[in-house]
């Protein structure tokens, strides 16, 4: 079903079921022998959201091979692309709040979805981290993670509202300082916003922001000319097992800014990797030409703003 500019979700359907697949992905990352990242809370909070696929897609019950546009391969290059990922933003929030870094004390998480970090980082003391997501999605892991007895490692405060909707004015009234710097993070988020709502929300950050914030996000260029006919036979295979989740329209497709050149005109010194980089950065083999991503190169961005 085609987006529109005021549909919702919950963590099983559309674009909400997406972050829980990232989780999913996330917690097969979190069992890889090489350790490079740990999230104690993603196969919880997926086993709590109940969608079957991806539960046993967590613990390796899924005959790949006998799924149709799937492969061990692929599956393997999902967990390694989930991997340094989820590595090089958790680093990018330990480097922010460093008191050898920029060491800011409050952080952003746009659009959160199941990201658990408020509760797994190494927090400094004093920090606060606001997570921003509909309501629905911010009370399902509030109240799964309660059960489970785990308590966040900085203070943490949620902002139930529709990014569509006046988040700058939530957040404010939330305590966001804005006369101090801010740790953003806005992580899976940009290809589910048509190009001039990503400007807005850069635009909006930028102004949220005091010298010295931090910002991450990624670009994904395969977004400008992408191809909905590949990415819908690429999905298939979770729509046959009752995943509602179509990616060919939850995306916004077609020419936008690219991140890397908007922020820099918005004053923020900002530098981008690869994917391919962080792989060898990380020593995992780049995944071979038969994964073929729908959605291309993706570069990961990090800036600081000047000021």
């Amino acid at each position: 079903m085609p987006r529109t500019h005021d549909d919702n979700w919950d963590l099983a359907s559309s674009v909400g079921a997406t972050a829980t697949m990232v989780a999913a992905g996330r917690a097969m990352a979190t069992k890889d022998p090489r350790g490079l990242i740990n999230d104690p809370f993603a196969e919880p909070l997926v086993r709590a959201v109940g969608v079957d696929f991806f539960t046993k897609m967590m613990d390796g019950e899924l005959d790949v091979e006998a799924i149709e546009n799937a492969s061990a391969v692929r599956v393997q290059a999902m967990i390694d692309g989930m991997t340094v990922r989820t590595k090089y933003f958790d680093d990018y929030f330990i480097q922010s709040t460093a008191a050898t870094g920029a060491g800011v004390r409050q952080a952003v998480i746009l659009a959160s979805g199941l990201d658990a970090r408020a509760y797994r980082l190494p927090w400094p003391d004093g920090t606060v981290v606001y997570e921003i997501d509909q309501p629905r999605v911010i009370e399902f892991k509030t109240t799964t993670l309660a059960g489970l007895g785990a308590e966040p490692t900085a203070e943490r405060r949620t902002v139930a509202i529709d990014l569509r909707a006046d988040w700058p004015a939530a957040l404010s009234a939330a305590g966001l300082d804005p006369a101090a710097p801010t740790a953003w993070l806005a992580e899976g988020l940009l290809i589910y916003l048509p190009p001039e709502a990503q400007d807005r929300l850069f635009d909006n950050i930028t102004a949220l922001s005091a010298p010295g914030s931090t910002i991450a996000t990624e670009f994904v260029p395969g977004i400008v000319d992408f191809d909905a006919d590949r990415m819908r036979e690429r999905s298939s295979s979770f729509r046959d097992h009752g995943v509602d989740i179509d990616m060919a329209s939850l995306v916004y497709a077609g020419e936008r800014n690219h991140v890397l050149d908007y922020l820099r005109s918005k004053g923020w010194d900002a530098e981008g990797v690869t994917r391919t980089e962080l792989f060898g950065r990380n020593g995992i083999e780049v995944p071979p030409p038969e994964y073929d991503d729908p959605l291309g190169e993706i570069i990961f961005i990090s800036g600081r703003l000047s000021g």
